[in-house]
């Protein structure tokens, strides 16, 4: 990474996801002071001793454009040197308003109609098909004809914005990650369907996979910087969800379909993409891209693929400082998500994956943690953040 200067910072926005806390960890040990802003009751970060400065600010839930204005007041310091886009807001945020931040710091994100194209997940699934990248079949929830497959309906968009809809004021923006899984023939009641999800929801083809991937990329003008893999060993569900347990990797293959993906896009900026590898074809399927810092962050970090520090290089116009190489069979373990997976377990129920068996998932559990007692927010030298998010899940 480029050194930063004396009494350089930079800007990282927090919620109760242990990205922000992965790159505080990053940072600080660069040198750099971190400035912490989150519009969140107590987040675990306020209370890490890497946070060097917690900044109580307004939801972006609650009023997008005074979010937006409370971290350009932050950007606008003269000691500020860049904002890490960890949270759908933030990259939407960063892209929209790229020329006023630009004005206080360096970013490194997509342009709006290029960020917008690939968070629409039916363009995505174009462009997948035009890149020769396998993708689910993904289609809007008006146009499915038949319900005789194992299906999953799920948001278009992770977050619907006004650029999206004519009638959102300029202040509003909703975080949308609902999904239902179906059982062949069992069909969903379509205008409470879009009342929910406060849209219109896409329709996507269940893929049988025993995992799920994730490809992690910085990319500079459609070229990229540095790359990482992980796999994804148990979710927050034992259907899925956000990584409870996941072991870098490095496959090829994988490798193949992220940056076919990227390139077709001529990607600018951090990129995480999702895919399962079907059970009986092997092929990584596409399911979903997002152009933020992932939770998973840690991971990547702790097998040697530092993306806050490379992001910051990139900032500098120093790609060529970033060492684009990591370890493998890096395991680490999201604590709260082990619980959240050990409650579906128990009270879970779902039409396309059959539920392992308690005894089984304990024995599994306990053979991880002991092989590989590495965790998200658990750390010795910095316990308050695992205290405080513990106490925010019981509540």
């Amino acid at each position: 990474m480029t050194p930063p200067r004396r009494e350089e910072e930079v800007i990282v926005p927090a919620k109760y996801s242990p990205s922000c806390y992965a790159c505080l960890r990053s940072l600080k040990r660069q040198g750099v002071r971190t400035v912490v802003p989150s519009g969140y009751d107590n987040p675990p970060a306020f209370y890490s001793r890497y946070c060097d400065e917690a900044v109580s600010v307004d939801s972006p839930h609650d009023d997008l454009i005074a979010y937006r204005d409370a971290v350009l007041k932050l950007a606008a310091r003269p000691s500020a040197r860049t904002i890490l886009p960890i949270f759908e807001e933030d990259a939407y945020l960063l892209s929209k308003y790229h020329e006023r931040f630009a004005e206080h710091v360096n970013i490194v994100v997509p342009p709006l109609g290029l960020l917008e194209r690939a968070t629409d997940r039916i363009e995505l699934a174009a462009v997948a098909d035009s890149a020769g990248v396998p993708v689910a079949e993904t289609q809007l929830l008006s146009d499915v004809e038949s319900w005789s497959e194992r299906q999953i309906v799920k948001s278009r968009y992770n977050l619907l914005t006004p650029d999206r809809f004519d009638d959102y004021p300029e202040s509003e923006a909703h975080i949308i990650k609902q999904r239902a899984y179906l059982s062949p023939g069992a069909a969903p009641e379509r205008a409470a369907t879009i009342e929910r999800m406060r849209h219109e929801p896409i329709v996507q083809e269940f893929v049988p996979a025993k995992n799920q991937y994730v490809f992690g990329a910085l990319y500079d003008s459609g070229s990229p910087v540095t790359t990482f893999q992980h796999r994804q060993i148990r979710g927050e569900t034992y259907t899925g969800g956000g990584g409870a347990h996941r072991e870098s990797v490095a496959l090829p293959k994988l490798e193949r379909v992220g940056r076919d993906l990227l390139d077709e896009l001529d990607w600018h900026g951090l990129a995480c993409i999702e895919f399962r590898r079907h059970k009986e074809t092997g092929e990584f399927m596409l399911i979903e891209l997002n152009p933020r810092a992932w939770r998973s962050m840690a991971v990547a970090v702790k097998a040697g693929a530092d993306f806050p520090s490379d992001y910051l290089s990139m900032t500098a116009g120093d790609a060529a400082a970033v060492d684009p190489t990591y370890e493998t069979d890096v395991g680490m373990h999201y604590t709260y998500g082990m619980f959240t997976y050990l409650r579906s377990v128990l009270t879970g129920d779902s039409p396309n994956v059959g539920r392992p068996s308690l005894g089984e998932t304990l024995s599994d559990i306990a053979v991880s943690t002991l092989g590989q007692p590495r965790f998200d927010y658990l750390r010795l030298d910095d316990p308050q953040p695992f205290v405080r998010g513990l106490l925010t899940a019981m509540r």
